[in-house]
């Protein structure tokens, strides 16, 4: 479409080298290895620094992926590369851990499904290895077991790393060159560089979409997401940035969310901005009672405590679920929560999420979904979400120019805020815009969010009463 390139042509003169054609993953071939974006696209900039991907281009990527991105099936063939003294540089998400009956620090290496040793000075430059882990550029080597130890192992060794993230980041010149372009423009650029070909939505579906980066983009924002199979509730928390951590159900423990008693190991929420359960309805907890009773501390005040530890942190959490929904494309049942593990439905917990997206709004994924055309690259936009979430002059803004009226719930308030206040990260950066903009682009969604919430909550217990949110404009 005409104004669709024209947008994408300004995002490039404006943006330059953040930029990327988003169809050169689509023509890469690397979404059939299920590489993440922000991987490939770190690629792909390497190997096509003009845009283009030429025949020549494409077989340097395939050989490069083939050297430092093997598939699993090829693990024997990398440790048999080590076991013969060779020096080998692999991408992978790479994790340390702390065996303290040992007192050594051991590193994750998943690619070959074995626990390496890692050099003091990795660790110290780079935090973030310690529990959650990050994806970058390992050297790896093997010792092996001295002569004559008839008892001695080998070790594998992390010796170099260099993670993949962007050399800087001009945050306020990205905030200030949104004055650049109109709300319709910005809002298309956003999606596409989520990954979302923004023609295949609506102007309202997009707001939905972009709903998903709001507890990226604001501190300790937790959300359900609940729609029907094959809309993509997952894709931009598994491809968009390395501060997001994904559990894709199954059994979940204290130890690895909150804090690990044996070793010490701070827990998931103190190592990522937002941590995602995908398919919430097959979560379990290995002590339902005590996770639970934690995580409604955490998800009210910032802080928890286990055992004598007392964390403080600032990740979102997010569910996403599966739910039915009717001919008319709404859910199928008057109570959606009742799709959630039976220790999840409490009301006490679900009162302590701020907001219900409706994913059943979205269309199934087809082969148009994809983004084409201009975007920022994922680690870019994955470090201007990060860094958007320290940024002052948001949460002020929405103090002097928001006004709550038809409930007096603190929850209510300090919910509608914290989501407004996103919804002006993501698409007014600049803080510059009207009373009309912040009440339909802000402050309305906002509250649609808070209200599928109590609208769910006055269906599953009395005690909560039935409430209608309104705004009112602040003179």
């Amino acid at each position: 479409m005409e104004g669709t390139n024209q947008f994408q042509n300004k995002a490039d003169s404006i943006f330059g080298e953040v930029c990327i054609d988003k169809r050169l993953f689509l023509s890469s071939g690397m979404l059939s290895r299920s590489i993440p974006t922000f991987v490939a696209e770190w690629i792909l900039d390497r190997f096509c620094p003009d845009g283009l991907l030429s025949d020549d281009a494409l077989s340097d990527i395939n050989r490069f992926i083939e050297e430092h991105l093997p598939r699993k099936e090829q693990k024997e063939q990398l440790k048999n590369r080590l076991a013969e003294g060779e020096t080998i540089t692999i991408l992978d998400q790479f994790a340390v851990y702390v065996d303290l009956k040992k007192n050594i620090r051991r590193v994750r290496i998943p690619c070959i499904d074995e626990s390496g040793y890692i050099e003091g000075h990795l660790i110290d430059r780079y935090r973030n290895l310690l529990g959650g882990g990050l994806w970058g550029a390992g050297t790896l080597n093997y010792h092996p077991p001295e002569r004559g130890e008839s008892s001695g192992e080998g070790q594998v060794w992390l010796v170099d790393f260099k993670p993949l993230q962007v050399a800087a980041l001009d945050l306020e010149y990205y905030c200030q060159q949104r004055a650049e372009f109109n709300l319709n423009e910005w809002r298309e650029l956003l999606v596409n560089s989520m990954g979302s070909n923004p023609e295949t939505y609506s102007p309202n579906q997009q707001l939905v979409l972009l709903t998903r980066l709001v507890p990226i983009v604001e501190p300790r924002v937790n959300l359900i997401e609940l729609a029907p199979k094959g809309t993509g509730k997952s894709f931009v928390y598994q491809n968009l940035s390395r501060y997001i951590r994904v559990i894709s159900g199954g059994k979940v423990t204290a130890a690895v969310l909150f804090y690990n008693l044996l070793t010490n190991a701070p827990g998931l929420l103190t190592q990522y901005d937002l941590v995602v359960f995908d398919e919430a309805q097959t979560i379990s907890f290995d002590n339902p009672g005590e996770v639970v009773g934690v995580l409604k501390d955490y998800l009210e005040s910032g802080r928890y405590t286990r055992g004598r530890q007392l964390a403080t942190a600032d990740a979102g959490m997010m569910l996403l679920g599966n739910v039915p929904i009717d001919s008319s494309g709404i859910p199928s049942e008057g109570i959606i929560f009742r799709k959630l593990p039976e220790f999840l439905q409490e009301t006490a917990f679900i009162d302590r999420l701020h907001g219900l997206v409706p994913g059943w709004e979205l269309p199934r994924i087809t082969t148009k979904a994809p983004a084409r055309g201009i975007g920022f690259k994922a680690d870019f936009f994955a470090e201007v979400l990060h860094a958007l979430r320290d940024r002052g002059g948001y949460s002020e803004y929405v103090a002097s120019h928001l006004k709550i009226t038809g409930t007096d719930d603190m929850r209510d308030k300090k919910a509608i805020e914290r989501i407004v206040s996103a919804y002006l990260k993501l698409l007014f950066p600049n803080l510059q815009l009207t009373a009309a903009e912040f009440e339909k682009y802000c402050i309305e969604p906002a509250i649609r969010l808070r209200q599928g919430i109590r609208d769910q909550l006055s269906r599953m217990d009395p005690e909560y009463k039935v409430v209608s949110i309104h705004s009112e404009e602040v003179l």
